[in-house]
């Protein structure tokens, strides 16, 4: 049993390895929360998306970002699409789930806010219509998903994709590179409005 343990620690730690020699994926980080900041800078906000453990982690890292990651500081204006139970569920059924999150960004999203939509295979269809409608309101996207990315490749401006096949391996990384995102988020923009 105890070999078991090891070697799923192992197989973590080996992704995340491979994210910390992707050059590449590291500036993106460094791009990505710049964009974030001037976003926010600019009086737009952060929506996101995600199903199950992904629609936890969609949550947890918008929490990071409207409530405080280090600093004590103002609230920015994130949160997740999924929070809204009457209306997930009255659009769920009188429309289809596919189009829940499609929906409510077209009613809240504006030119210049960002989507960041969580799906580890990169194919849910209820976040690639939300990034379908990103799309058509100018609306910047930015997907965090498997190894392949799926049809969220096509559909991301940024993409993180996890060079993991395996669920659970794929969301630990997406919340190491939410939880850097955020923390470069925090720092930078409280830094320029000191």
């Amino acid at each position: 049993m105890s070999e078991q343990i090891k070697q799923l620690i192992a197989d973590s730690v080996s992704v995340k390895q491979q994210l910390l020699g992707d050059d590449a994926l590291i500036a993106q980080l460094d791009t990505v929360s710049n964009i974030i900041v001037e976003a926010f800078r600019n009086g737009k906000k952060v929506l996101f998306c995600g199903n199950g453990g992904s629609a936890a982690d969609a949550q947890h890292l918008s929490a990071e970002l409207s409530g405080r990651f280090y600093l004590d500081r103002e609230a920015l204006p994130a949160e997740a699409l999924h929070v809204n139970t009457s209306y997930l569920t009255a659009i769920a059924n009188d429309y289809s789930f596919d189009v829940a999150y499609a929906r409510l960004l077209k009613g809240l999203g504006h030119h210049g806010d960002i989507v960041i939509g969580l799906s580890t295979s990169g194919n849910s269809a209820n976040i690639v219509e939300t990034f379908k409608a990103a799309k058509e309101k100018g609306i910047i996207t930015i997907g965090f998903t498997g190894k392949t990315g799926g049809k969220l490749k096509e559909l991301s401006d940024y993409l993180f994709n996890v060079p993991s096949t395996v669920t659970p391996r794929i969301q630990e990384s997406h919340i190491l590179l939410g939880h850097i995102i955020c923390q470069l988020v925090e720092e930078r923009y409280f830094a320029s409005n000191d």
